[in-house]
């Protein structure tokens, strides 16, 4: 699943709203280890464009 959702993340971050819904539906169905392992990739790649998006969702979870 983490694989997948990085591919679908990559497709999709040209778009500020369907990076954040295919993020918020990625770590539904996500293990915890997962989404600690996703919120480091996409702070990493996508953390200068996306930083408040991210961190948005990541807090809901929390």
């Amino acid at each position: 699943m983490f694989e997948y959702t990085k591919q679908i993340l990559l497709k999709v971050s040209f778009d500020k709203v369907l990076f954040r819904k295919e993020l918020l539906k990625a770590i539904e169905f996500m293990k915890n280890d997962e989404k600690h392992l996703l919120k480091i990739w996409c702070l990493t790649t996508f953390g200068h464009h996306y930083h408040d998006i991210i961190m948005e969702v990541f807090k809901k979870i929390s």
